[in-house]
């Protein structure tokens, strides 16, 4: 499978597996999580995406379960995760009120749970969450550069971050933010248009692209979108998964969407989407339907 460079020390399997609904099973046992890790292993898909927030705040240990029954399968992954959403539910249960929180005490507090819940000395690549109101730039951009200093951090990045809001953490840091994880999908087109992938495009920066079936409603929908996928998926020989990723793979920005399902033959036919040929004309079908009208 293609890599794509985040910075000279760091790349990521062009597919990322998202694992926010590894909870949302009845099994959350180590073996079954390795049997998920081992499907997108076998396809070249080494990239995985956490949150601390994920399932109530206990994806990251169903995760560290699997890596502790086997610790092999760690050298083998490129992990994710994030901080600064604080919301009243689980190990934050006892909070009047959800907000963000990029202050240096939380965010520290956050890695080192992250690292313990998982079982591992390292996270490849920490994303703060959400766009602070109340984000010190100069705090939180040193908090970032000494989580890398200490080892504990690879590499750093945000998600949901606007242009404006990169340039102000970016301005208070030593390290790079390698990445900006937005959603971007045919049921979220505004990126191609707003500012935000030229931006990341302009300074040759990777995205990554959460939610790039829509939350499920590109598998599920009818209408013009879905008329358009299927036209291409029955000439392919893939289903409307496979298309709708391919129609991200096919920019020229190079966005690495981050496809979550614990279905195992879904998993293991996410690299469908490598094998879809899309042509501009293709490309442009789809995206006139997702508009609703003709480009102007």
């Amino acid at each position: 499978m293609q890599r794509i460079a985040l910075n000279s020390d760091l790349s990521f399997s062009r597919l990322v597996y998202g694992m926010w609904r590894i909870g949302d099973v009845e099994d959350t046992s180590p073996a079954a999580v390795e049997a998920k890790i081992q499907a997108c292993l076998e396809q070249g898909i080494t990239t995985f995406d956490q949150a601390d927030i994920y399932g109530a705040y206990t994806a990251e240990a169903i995760l560290g379960g699997a890596l502790k029954a086997n610790p092999s399968l760690r050298k083998e992954m490129e992990i994710v995760t994030k901080c600064d959403i604080v919301a009243p539910i689980g190990c934050y249960s006892d909070k009047p009120v959800k907000y963000y929180d990029t202050s240096r005490a939380h965010i520290e507090k956050s890695v080192d749970r992250s690292l313990s819940e998982m079982g591992i000395e390292q996270i490849d690549l920490l994303l703060v969450h959400r766009p602070d109101p109340l984000m010190d730039h100069n705090e939180t951009g040193a908090a970032l550069d000494d989580l890398v200093a200490s080892g504990k951090v690879r590499t750093v990045g945000v998600s949901n971050f606007r242009p404006w809001d990169w340039n102000l953490l970016q301005s208070a840091m030593k390290n790079q933010l390698v990445t900006n994880q937005i959603e971007i999908s045919l049921s979220e087109i505004s990126p191609f248009t707003n500012g935000d992938i030229a931006f990341h495009q302009q300074h040759d920066q990777a995205m990554m692209a959460w939610s790039p079936l829509g939350g499920g409603s590109l598998m599920t929908g009818d209408g013009a979108v879905a008329t358009a996928l299927d036209k291409v998926a029955n000439a392919q020989g893939v289903d409307r998964a496979a298309v709708a990723v391919a129609f991200l793979l096919r920019h020229p920005s190079k966005i690495l969407p981050v496809l979550g399902t614990n279905n195992l033959d879904r998993i293991a036919k996410i690299s469908d989407a490598l094998k879809v040929e899309l042509d501009r004309e293709s490309w442009f079908t789809l995206y006139e339907a997702a508009l609703g009208n003709e480009v102007p």
